[in-house]
């Protein structure tokens, strides 16, 4: 699992957890819901940073990835991680905490879990079935693939342009 900034009151109810956390972030304070510094459960792995050819193979060992909005960004709302897109792209399932605009991005429940808390986190941890986990995996990276590409977003750029082109064409044409 991937962990972005709980601190040790986050794994208290389950000591035997194991974690792993790739972010230069998770010891920022002022994070969310657990705001002290990293401190996952006895069983973590932290790696400082990842390189981005590592983080297929990263999120592919994973059993889900755990978002922690940081507190600015979330209180901006529609600002995603892009951890977001990379674990969903690598069919990781996701585990987020609840922001605005969040539900423009993914659907909760059926392409993302959202938790509202550390014991939300847990029962989502401990109680979702592998065919749920894995189904909710494959409808986030199927709607990142469809609708979060690179290619996608250069084809809503190209549109955007076009768009804007024949706005002007028209205007030139009919004066207003």
């Amino acid at each position: 699992m991937i962990i972005s900034s709980p601190g040790p009151s986050c794994w208290r109810p389950w000591p035997s957890a194991r974690s792993s956390s790739a972010s230069r972030r998770a010891s920022s304070p002022g994070t969310r819901p657990c705001s002290s510094n990293w401190a996952g459960p006895a069983a973590s792995a932290r790696i400082e940073h990842l390189l981005p050819e590592q983080h297929c193979e990263f999120y592919n060992q994973q059993r889900f990835a755990l978002n922690v909005t940081r507190t600015d960004m979330a209180r901006l709302g529609y600002s995603p991680s892009v951890r977001l897109f990379e674990a969903a792209a690598c069919a990781t399932p996701i585990i987020s905490d609840s922001w605005t605009g969040l539900e423009s991005f993914f659907e909760p429940g059926r392409e993302i879990f959202v938790a509202h808390g550390a014991h939300e986190v847990l029962h989502t941890l401990r109680s979702v079935p592998e065919d749920e986990r894995l189904n909710v995996a494959q409808r986030a990276r199927r709607r990142v693939l469809n609708e979060h590409s690179a290619a996608r977003r250069a084809e809503q750029l190209e549109s955007l342009i076009h768009e804007r082109m024949e706005e002007q064409v028209f205007s030139r044409h009919y004066g207003t």
